[in-house]
């Protein structure tokens, strides 16, 4: 690993382990929050992207919820509208924070504007990068979130999201989750059907 892309990581650890909601990890130790999934999103990148990742792309997943704690979603109406303009002004916010952080370690401007573009998802089933983050999201959500969401609410909204999600991957991570997946057949249906 390069040594720019290794002081932006270890920038993003250091900011997300300021987290003050903790999550389990998969020893069962109490983790910030911010700090795991990053440390689940590299995960996964490195699993299904692998070393053809950029520097841009490992970052991005890396600090794709860096310091979110800092925006929060009640201080948005409640809705669906209210959720859109959090997550919009939540992946503004990432993107100037982790082109802040490439700045200060040497990267120059163009890879410091496209970290942003990634986390806004502009291009989302055109650009290879932003579409390759938004699959590691989604891989990541089924891996380590989905469970834990789905007890929470009803089935006929699990299904809803799972064919969101679904519709959201490349055709080649729906065909993975397929083949890694034990799904039940509704939910497996969503991913053989999304277009």
């Amino acid at each position: 690993m390069n040594a720019k892309l290794n002081a932006v990581l270890q920038a993003i650890d250091s900011a997300n382990q300021a987290d003050p909601t903790t999550a389990s990890d998969d020893t069962g130790t109490a983790q910030p929050e911010a700090y795991l999934y990053g440390l689940r999103m590299t995960s996964e990148l490195d699993r299904i992207i692998g070393s053809e990742a950029s520097d841009v792309l490992r970052i991005a997943a890396r600090g794709q919820h860096i310091e979110r704690w800092l925006l929060k979603r009640s201080d948005y109406p409640e809705g669906r509208m209210g959720y859109l303009n959090w997550r919009r002004d939540q992946g503004r916010a990432h993107g100037e924070r982790l082109a802040g952080l490439m700045k200060h370690a040497g990267y120059t401007p163009d890879p410091c504007d496209r970290v942003g573009v990634l986390l806004r998802k502009e291009g989302i089933k055109r650009d290879l990068e932003v579409q390759q983050l938004e699959d590691v999201i989604c891989f990541t959500f089924l891996k380590w979130y989905f469970e834990p969401f789905a007890a929470k609410h009803p089935d006929e909204k699990v299904l809803n999201i799972v064919g969101k999600t679904a519709r959201k991957m490349s055709a080649s991570a729906r065909a993975r989750v397929l083949a890694e997946f034990d799904l039940p057949e509704a939910m497996a249906s969503a991913f053989r059907t999304a277009a």
